[in-house]
């Protein structure tokens, strides 16, 4: 039994997924209210399921990158849960989570707008192998490099000009979840955010 977590965007994503099968999950837009929600609609969808958190064997977290608020909420959840109970966790990327929820056999190119002509992207084969490590990168940039790239699926929830043709983001998380299920456990004091850039405030101290 396995417990997903990612609230990095504006969206509420979490499931309950047990031997190749989703029990319960939550696809929710709640950008303003996040911070209230997350937890007693996790809490809700243990009720509506029928089991307990001490039923959970592993914990999946998204660290980053996206949004700075949304990101530590989805941690402190998943941080709270493991070392009160005891439960292995670990951490992936929303952009590999992105990369493995496009709908074509290609290259697949998961981006997040991280304003001021940058992005939060990444580039991955077809079998979600990495050719481009997740990143910040201005924009600009990421379409030069996409220029060796034969093929290709954009994946985001973002509006951009110069990519008009792209995959709206809709996490698979059944198969996240399998793809991730066996990567390395961490120990809880151990999960940190991966923001990719510098916070505003840090980048003022520079």
């Amino acid at each position: 039994m396995i417990l997903y977590i990612d609230t990095s965007s504006r969206y509420l994503y979490s499931a309950i997924v047990d031997s190749n099968k989703v029990v319960e999950e939550i696809k929710e837009e709640d950008d303003k209210n996040l911070s209230e929600v997350a937890l007693p609609k996790i809490a809700r969808m243990f009720e509506k399921s029928g089991l307990e958190p001490t039923d959970i064997k592993k914990i999946i977290v998204v660290n980053g990158p996206g949004s700075f608020t949304g990101i530590r909420i989805g941690l402190t959840i998943a941080k709270v849960y493991a070392w009160s109970l005891n439960i292995p966790i670990t951490t992936i990327y929303s952009l590999e989570a992105m990369s493995l929820s496009g709908k074509k056999e290609t290259n697949h190119v998961p981006m997040i707008d991280a304003r001021r002509g940058f992005v939060y992207a990444a580039i991955y084969g077809n079998k979600n192998e990495e050719i481009l490590k997740p990143q910040h990168i201005k924009l600009e940039e990421l379409k030069e490099k996409l220029k060796n790239i034969k093929e290709y699926e954009i994946i985001t929830n973002d509006e951009f000009d110069d990519f008009s043709d792209k995959t709206s983001y809709d996490p698979n998380i059944l198969k996240i979840v399998d793809f991730f299920k066996d990567r390395k456990k961490i120990n809880p004091h151990a999960v940190n955010p991966e923001y990719l850039k510098l916070t505003e405030a840090e980048e003022s101290k520079k």
